[in-house]
């Protein structure tokens, strides 16, 4: 169907006035948000002072968000509205907003940018797509790469409601798909400060000794008898700031590509009012061996700093990534996320890191480390709260870190010097691997209105040495000197795998990034915990049938495994395979809350043994997030490719790859000879839909 700007159509969206404002849609999903009473921002179109528009507007300036330009004021709750309305009128404003909050995610703030992102069907042509702009007053942006029909607008001076309004009234449009208000909310750094214990890189290799089980350590001296890293291989470590003053980051062709996306210029380094997390964790991955100080766990590798601007939207993330793929990374290690309980990506930022990880390095994609988090939480997931400072977090609650559960993010959790779970660490299904880190009381922040709010404390010893790393020169750092013993957290957990990701590239560069994930999970460590949480009572410190541990994912990273693997499969690349690629075009529709579902199949003849394994589904259904997707194996091994989390989508045309879904890995090395099934469940009733084609794309070892 195609339709034409001269077309009768009703721009009626049918979502109720009241509910307008209050809702965000989000990685398919809706949010629902509150005013924060006392606070709001404005953008200015003058040369006016800060000092001046706080007069005007009865309130107090307390910061400026640069990745949009924002001035973000306070008030007393009975003058808010009134300030707005002083704002909105006055000739030196551009743009006034409410400040809001994500319904259950205490104490983080949400900042309205002047941008949406629309993805709209894609029998919609251009004619269509400027009719809707001009009838909601917006100017195209850009188009977003690796989004078909997508498109970044701004919101112009015509229209006559705020982004989040006008998104959802587009939400409401049969020819949209997703229409998401561009959000800026706070970073937060995933660090544990805490008191100095030891002075010494316990975590690269170590012989035993007090708080030390055999084997906590990562293996990296054998690892460095192949490779300390070289030059070509470059590690982006993306953080707050970088002191690149300091004499582990010197040597020729170590720093490469700088940037600093707050300052907007090419020097990332600190100011002398806060710690620099990005110095210390830059020292574990890649400080230079140079005789002094000490060693990153990639010496030899080139270092990309890029400092953030301390607030993710759209448009930062985007530049970090897009920054990091147009200089030449080959690993990108990012040890922060959101200052939410609940925050999926939006359209854009998952778009972002998908590019990075597969138009990266020529098309063989960065590999990009996530922390998971420091606060002994479901990185997605519920967990029933109490005991909260003030009750800012109760009952019932989600959790979810978007970065972290990203496909193609290797998410890190962190283990101890005692091979045991980390008390911080987040933990759940998609974590990849873990690493070495201090131990501490589990915490996360929020501030709010001048409190800090902190969850439950634990009443137990927490033993474990901590991690010593680079500092910012002089005292301005977590400790006085130039090296620090105090950090921590899956912040220092994630540069340590980042930089034996970049071991693994640096003898073997041809690995795609899958192989790289692959690497790193199939040689790691299996440590085992079977002491309960302190906190929650839980004990997930063991391994399922996949040989997956929720609180270790793989297991803990061993760096010269992984670089003997990276070499044998260097050693094995001129073995011979062959692809076999089989489809199902027959359309099934699949019943409606239907346990058994449907099975569609595909023969395969061949009886060589499974190298890699893909399969791509077409699916059109009203409400995707009806359904469960399986795949069975001629073996009868059943395995999980999409649970209900797909939204409101009505269409999913997608790629399951081992990548992807690490869980595919278990069908590896067998025959590939006999009944494939694809197995579909709609789990609800009312909503409907039909199985348009599915194809089978198997690597065969010759």
């Amino acid at each position: 169907m195609n339709m034409s700007a001269n077309t009768s159509e009703n721009f009626d969206s049918g979502v109720p006035d009241s509910s307008l404002g209050m809702i965000i849609q989000r990685g398919g999903e809706e949010l629902i948000l509150e005013k924060i009473s006392d606070r709001f921002t404005v953008r200015k179109n003058s040369n006016i002072s800060v000092k001046e528009l706080a007069q005007n507007f009865l309130g107090s300036w307390r910061n400026t968000i640069p990745t949009s330009r924002l001035e973000l004021f306070k008030v007393a709750p009975s003058s808010l509205e009134m300030a707005m309305s002083q704002a909105r009128s006055s000739t030196s404003v551009a743009f006034a907003s409410h400040v809001y909050q994500i319904k259950g995610n205490p104490g983080n703030r949400v900042y309205l940018s002047d941008q949406i992102t629309i993805e709209f069907a894609s029998w919609v042509d251009s004619a269509r797509v400027n009719a809707i702009a001009a009838k909601f007053g917006l100017i195209v942006y850009k188009a977003i790469d690796g989004l078909p029909n997508t498109f970044a607008f701004k919101v112009g001076k015509q229209a006559t409601q705020n982004p989040i309004k006008i998104a959802n009234r587009l939400q409401g449009l049969p020819c949209v798909v997703a229409s998401e208000p561009n959000i800026i909310i706070h970073q937060q750094a995933y660090y544990k400060p805490r008191d100095p214990q030891y002075s010494q890189q316990w975590y690269l290799n170590h012989n035993g000794g007090n708080q030390l089980a055999y084997g906590s350590h990562i293996s990296v001296e054998k690892a460095w008898d192949i490779t300390r890293g070289v030059r070509s291989i470059t590690v982006a470590l993306v953080d707050d700031s970088l002191d690149l003053n300091h004499p582990d980051f010197m040597g020729s062709g170590k720093i490469v590509a700088p940037l600093d996306l707050k300052d907007k210029d090419f020097l990332p380094t600190p100011s002398q009012k806060q710690p620099s997390h990005g110095t210390a964790c830059a020292g574990i991955a890649i400080a230079e061996e140079n005789g002094t100080g000490i060693s990153g766990i990639a010496p030899g590798c080139a270092f990309m700093p890029i400092r953030t601007s301390g607030f993710l939207d759209d448009e930062s993330i985007e530049a970090i990534f897009d920054w990091a793929i147009e200089k030449g990374a080959s690993v990108i290690s990012c040890s922060w996320g959101a200052t939410a309980v609940y925050f999926p990506l939006s359209l854009r930022q998952r778009a972002a890191i998908t590019r990075a990880a597969t138009k990266g390095r020529n098309g063989k994609g960065c590999a990009i480390l996530f922390a998971a988090g420091n606060a002994n939480r479901p990185i997605n997931g519920t967990v029933y709260e109490r005991g909260w400072v003030k009750n800012i977090v109760t009952g019932k609650t989600r959790w979810l870190s978007g970065f972290a559960v990203h496909p193609d993010v290797i998410t890190v959790s962190a283990s101890t010097s005692l091979n045991k779970k980390a008390a911080y660490s987040n933990w759940g299904t998609n974590i990849s691997v873990c690493a070495p880190s201090n131990n501490a009381q589990p915490g996360i922040w929020f501030e709010q209105t001048g409190f800090i709010y902190s969850q439950p404390a634990i009443s137990a010893s927490l033993p474990g040495k901590g991690m010593f790393t680079t500092d910012q020169l002089g005292s301005a750092g977590y400790s006085k000197g130039d090296f620090t013993s105090y950090f921590g957290g899956t912040s220092s957990a994630t540069p340590v795998v980042a930089g034996v990701a970049a071991l693994i590239l640096s003898v073997n560069p041809d690995l795609t990034v899958a192989q790289v994930k692959r690497i790193l999970e199939e040689t790691a460590d299996k440590i085992v915990d079977l002491d309960t949480d302190p906190q929650l009572g839980l004990r997930y410190g063991s391994y399922d049938e996949n040989g997956h541990s929720k609180w270790f994912g793989y297991g803990k990273v061993n760096a010269l495994s992984a670089v003997k693997a990276a070499q044998k499969l260097q050693a094995n690349a001129a073995v011979a395979t062959r692809l076999i690629e089989a489809r199902n075009n027959s359309v099934l529709p699949i019943p409606d809350n239907h346990k058994q579902g449907i099975k569609s199949s595909i023969q395969i003849s061949d009886s060589g043994n499974i190298g890699d394994i893909q399969v791509n589904v077409n699916i059109q259904h009203e409400f995707l997030s009806d359904l469960e997707i399986y795949l069975i194996a001629p073996n009868n091994q059943r395995v999980l490719l999409q649970s209900r989390t797909l939204g409101r989508r009505q269409d999913l045309l997608t790629t399951y790859s081992v990548q992807t879904h690490p869980v595919l890995k278990n069908l590896l090395n067998q025959s590939a000879k006999g009944n494939w099934q694809l197995w579909i469940i709609d789990t609800a009733p009312q909503d409907v839909g039909k199985l348009k084609n599915w194809e089978l794309a198997l690597s065969i070892n010759n």
